[in-house]
């Protein structure tokens, strides 16, 4: 006797099973069996993945769905059933089951029998016991008898189990006879192991938003519905009698047999207008392409055409015509449509023929790209054309295609969102009703990073294992937590990917609703590549809209700029990289990379490509010394001389996987397409290939006329750096789209400030860009009643904030704002706009955020007067609105003149309201103090330097020490340029810790260091309060006496030289005693309180001509 589970659920019936695949196939082996049926609930999205789990584990797949069916649509009973596929045609009908009941509008109302009869050809339906059986027997004869007929002959199978009682398994037998349908029997595996209940119910509980009322109990009870040994489960059908409902699960799993078909890609035919052959189509398109780039300097028209003919004969060899065709055709309607595209993507930047159809903008000629990287003629596999659009208009792109091939053959593609550590301690937390408090601690006390486990965890942090050992209930939901960690939680959209068809989608995958109109398929990306199907990406990239919204502003003023015809050298662009000032500038936002390009200073675009594919984890190693042989400060040496034409542009230093290629094929004859398959090899490290090719790289170097010796060097040196080599063409790609945003920023700084600042929502970076801004001479205003829109607008020269930018500010009351501005005119003053704004927006609370972030600051009063007067005039207008004589001055309510509110008052709700400080910053009024510390702003601060700022504290917050419990701090603190992070360590803490208080402005002295992800960071040595030191500074000076003797034009000269080398910030006065005159020197000539400057002085003056002076409150 045997017996085959057929009643199974995976994690993949989401938040329903605790169950992975991988776990249920290989415990299923365990335990006995030979096959095993998967049954999630209404979805196929774990078949493939348990089908080539269980084929590799010698286990035999059976692919099933279970699904609630109601009998009719008046009846209110309803059948949950088990559907089986026999066959190809069975598996078929499984797919259709599943896309009807997930593309359905109201998918909590059950299909009926009706709906889904033409659909059951070829499947097993089992009626399982726990299916409302007394229901059933409740139904009239004719109806029993149709759930009888459904599908094919001997097909309806009714269920049973070992654990009914001897009561309910009577009426099941009897049921089977009056039906004559077989039993068959379906223990429902729901999990693992009985010890698992309680991980289920937890999931069942996060899935449902419900807590369970005592976790510690729930976590003893035992569960029924575990996959039991085979040798148990038949012990207990025999004991109940049950004999040939366990054999006749075999027998169904014997009649089970559906085989997969995995194939390449399936192109859909493209069909263009001329009815000609693709091949033919590709090549005139081509052709007619080439014909419009210009011949790249020191290369030749018949390089070009060598090269297309080339790439052509590849890509028809190949079978992909018509692939190019459909990637030209989207980007052909985006152009058409004056969508902004970049310059490429990837590997596709080598292609001719890709450059040819405007599909990339890169010349693989000028810029020695190799083809063989992108599509290697000597291994099979589809070429990947990734295309970038504008976030903001991708939409356009999809539902161009989801016109032009139809809906069924057009889908959007799912991926699952998992239970990470954080979010499945969240929910578990939520489950067992744990305090908000609690639950943050346990989350603070996991490590940072982005795939850390639970596992890694409790190895790494002493803090969660010192939690978990003073309190039970924190280890229980750690433990369950651990059990659910991975499992997937909900199901999203692929933020890139779509699928196309030559046939139907739902004849190769099952569908479900997608977004915006589009199917989408129910299994994962990796999946519907292996069935065939060809995936397209159209990535939805930021910097593309802002680049976008850029092009538009400038093209209002000039309609035929070009970004194409710009100069990829340009000089003042190239300065702006050499700086760092690449805030905003795709690729290059990071401080990190800013640090890099600052000290390796780019002189060319080649340098800035080479950063762009050094700045990446593994080849940052060779950045000092790529720098430094830059600099001439390292020796440039190369592994052979011969292959300096390929290394030189880079400095001896292997940078490129085509360098890779190119060294294989120059020194050892490989062709470009074996160059890349050792590449490959390389970079994956697959020992027997890479042996295997070692061997032929000797041979082929040997034949070259290189030694042996030199030989094995090159291949070691390869080697070792082959797995750092980045996609050149996929660097220059980006690098161009780069170098084009920073020549925007550089020649249109306020359009590229109003689109940057557009596309931002994160205020820390929206301070940083204003000040970024200012410093590119941007003027930025708040915003201003009639000239505002909603979001940033470029007018006049001056950007100013939009109305939806304001804190408080909802968006109806500003599309009110903006209607009653459009429809009757310019607001006169705040008294006219609140009597022109409808009743509903004439609220202090709503219009205060407008008067404090300056919306009226070019009218009659200011700020302090309106927010003085708005409550009256918002009472006043209630009052006389109705009079047909309103504007009448005698019934307006008067606005009191009061003084302005102080400059500090003004600032800080600026702040407030619109995230930075606009009319000035609280320590720009310490500027002349600034420039006598020789203090620098922010934003041009550099690693590893000395420096002193004067900053406004934001945040303060202190922590103690791991290892010997002391108290330290973090601040954060902002000038008018930037905000920077301050480490103030125990010592330094204990000494200045009185200063620090979150908004008071401290003058910082420090070293400032580069920390990865983090960016630049001051660690403090010395905290001061600005205005103790201002204070203390007013109350100095020098008095120099210039006796007759002395007044000549040498003494003057050294003292000019004194002035220049013991500069600092306390005032100087020249007394001249002939005729009691006094001299104050400007700031350029104040000196130090030093011992050196004031020897310096006696020395030319004389000691009792030299007095430091200490001022009273009276001077």
């Amino acid at each position: 006797m045997d017996f085959t589970p057929l009643d199974v659920k995976s994690s993949y019936s989401l938040l329903k099973s605790p169950t992975r695949i991988s776990d249920l196939v290989t415990t299923a082996k365990e335990r006995g069996y030979k096959a095993l049926a998967l049954t999630d609930e209404n979805v196929l999205y774990g078949a493939v993945e348990f089908y080539n789990a269980a084929k590799k584990a010698g286990i035999k797949p059976i692919l099933g769905l279970r699904l609630v069916v109601a009998l009719n649509e008046t009846d209110g009973t309803k059948l949950d059933l088990v559907f089986l596929a026999k066959n190809q045609r069975g598996y078929q009908h499984l797919m259709d089951l599943s896309t009807l009941q997930q593309t359905r509008k109201d998918k909590k109302i059950p299909l009926t029998i009706a709906q889904i009869s033409s659909l059951l050809g070829e499947l097993f339906i089992i009626i399982p016991p726990q299916s409302t059986v007394f229901s059933i027997l409740a139904q009239p004869t004719s109806i029993l008898t149709e759930l009888a007929n459904l599908g094919d002959d001997d097909s309806v199978l009714l269920g049973v189990n070992s654990r009914l009682d001897d009561v309910q398994i009577d009426t099941l037998q009897q049921l089977s006879k009056q039906l004559s349908l077989p039993l068959v029997g379906t223990s429902p595996v729901d999990y693992l192991n009985a010890n698992d209940l309680f991980a289920s119910r937890v999931l069942q509980a996060i899935d449902a938003g419900v807590e369970l009322k005592d976790p510690t109990i729930e976590a003893r009870r035992r569960g029924q519905h575990y996959l039991h040994s085979k040798e148990q489960i038949i012990q207990d059908y025999n004991a109940k009698g049950l004999s040939a409902a366990a054999q006749k699960t075999v027998e169904v799993a014997a009649l089970c047999n559906v085989e997969l078909q995995f194939r390449a890609p399936v192109l859909p035919h493209f069909k263009n207008q001329a009815g000609i052959p693709s091949q033919q189509y590709l090549r005139s398109l081509c052709i007619q392409g080439l014909k419009k780039r210009r011949v790249a300097p020191g290369k030749t028209i018949q390089q070009y055409q060598e090269r297309l003919a080339m790439e052509l004969k590849v890509i028809h060899e190949m079978g992909f015509d018509d692939y190019f065709l459909i990637v030209w055709d989207v980007m052909n309607f985006a152009h058409q449509q004056k969508i902004t595209t970049d310059p490429g993507r990837g590997s596709a930047a080598g292609s001719l023929v890709a450059y040819a159809l405007a599909i990339t903008e890169v010349d693989p000629l000028q810029y020695d790209l190799l083809f063989e990287r992108f599509l290697n003629p000597e291994r099979a596999q589809m070429p990947d054309i990734d295309l970038d659009i504008p976030d903001n208009r991708r939409d356009e792109v999809l539902q161009y295609v989801h016109q032009k091939y139809g809906h069924q053959r057009v889908a959007q593609i799912i991926t699952f969102g998992t239970l990470a550590a954080k979010q499945v301690v969240r929910d578990v937390s939520r489950v067992f009703n744990l305090p908000r408090y609690d639950m943050q601690r346990l989350i603070d006390a996991l490590p940072h990073g982005l795939h850390v486990t639970l596992k890694d965890a409790l190895k790494e942090s002493q803090q969660l294992k010192n939690l978990l050992d003073d309190n039970p209930k924190f280890r229980l939901l750690i433990q369950v937590a651990q059990q659910l960690e991975g499992l997937p939680r909900h199901y999203s959209i692929h933020a890139a990917g779509i699928v196309l068809s030559e046939q139907p989608l739902h004849e190769i995958v099952p569908l479900q609703d997608g977004s915006d109109g589009l199917l989408m398929t129910q299994f994962a990306k990796d999946t519907v590549e292996a069935l065939g199907l060809l995936k397209m990406d159209f990535l939805g990239l930021k910097n593309l809209s802002i680049m976008d919204n850029i092009l538009q502003m400038i093209r209002q003023e000039d309609p035929n700029f070009d970004l194409q015809k710009i100069n990829f050298n340009d000089p003042l662009t190239l300065q702006l990289f050499q700086r760092g000032k690449t805030e905003g500038i795709f690729q290059f936002e990071s401080s990190g990379i800013r640090n890099v390009l600052v000290n390796l200073h780019p002189t060319n675009f080649e340098d800035i490509v080479a950063v762009n594919a050094l700045y990446r984890p593994g080849p940052m190693e060779n950045i000092s010394h790529f720098t430094a042989r830059k600099a001439g400060k390292e020796k440039i040496t190369y592994p052979a001389p011969s292959l300096e034409k390929i290394l030189g542009p880079t400095y001896g230093i292997l940078v490129y996987q085509e360098q890779v290629m190119q060294l294989a094929s120059v020194m050892a004859g490989f062709t470009l397409g074996e160059a890349d398959l050792l590449r490959r090899a390389m970079s994956k490290k697959k020992k027997a290939t890479m042996e295997d090719m070692r061997t032929k790289f000797i041979a082929g170097a040997t034949e070259h006329g290189y030694s042996a010796q030199v030989a094995h060097q090159v291949f070691e040196y390869i080697d070792r750096f082959a797995n750092y080599g980045f996609n050149r063409s996929h660097a220059v790609a980006y690098s161009m789209m780069a170098f084009e945003m920073a020549y925007l920023k550089v020649y249109y700084p306020a359009a590229f400030f109003t689109a940057l600042m557009n596309a931002e929502t994160n205020i820390e970076k929206l301070k940083r860009h204003v000040g970024d801004a200012k410093q590119f001479g941007v003027k930025i205003s708040g915003p201003r009643i009639n000239i505002s829109e909603s979001s940033f607008l470029l007018h006049d020269g001056t950007v100013y904030f939009g109305f939806s930018a304001i804190k408080g500010v909802r968006r109806d009351f500003v599309a009110a704002i903006l209607e009653e501005r459009q429809e009757n005119g310019k607001f006169t003053d705040l008294r006219n706009f609140i009597a022109r704004i409808p009743e509903r927006w004439q609220k202090q609370e709503l219009i205060e955020p407008l008067i404090y972030s300056g919306a009226f600051d070019k009218m009659e009063y200011n700020r302090a007067e309106m927010i003085d007067a708005l409550p009256k005039l918002i009472s006043g207008i209630e009052l006389f609105a109705g009079f047909a004589n309103f504007d009448d001055p005698a019934l307006q309510t008067a606005i009191d003149q009061r003084n302005e509110f102080p400059l500090l008052t003004r600032l800080t709700k600026e702040n407030e309201y619109l995230g930075v400080y606009l009319s000035g910053h609280p320590v720009t009024q310490y500027y002349q103090l600034g420039q006598q510390l020789h203090a620098t702003k922010i934003a041009n601060l550099y690693p590893n330097s000395e420096a002193t700022i004067i900053v406004l504290t934001n945040h303060v917050k202190t922590i103690y020490t791991k290892r010997e419990h002391r108290e330290m701090a973090f601040v954060n603190g902002t000038d008018e340029t930037g905000a920077i992070d301050i480490t103030v360590f125990p010592k330094q803490y204990q000494q200045f810790k009185e200063q620090l208080e979150t908004n008071k402005i401290l003058i910082v002295r420090g070293r400032v260091e580069y920390r990865e992800g983090r960016g630049l960071q001051l660690v403090a040595n010395q905290l001061q309060d600005v205005k103790k030191v201002q204070q203390k500074r007013r109350k100095q000076r020098w008095v120099l006496r210039i006796l007759p003797s002395l007044d000549t034009e040498m003494v003057h000269r050294e003292l000019n030289n004194i002035f220049n080398e013991y500069h600092g910030s306390i005032p100087v006065l020249l007394f001249y005693p002939a005729n009691d005159k006094k001299i104050l020197l400007d700031q350029k000539r104040w000196l130090k309180n030093s011992q050196k400057a004031k020897k310096a002085l006696v020395a030319v003056l004389g000691q009792e001509n030299v007095v430091l002076q200490q001022l009273n409150s009276n001077h």
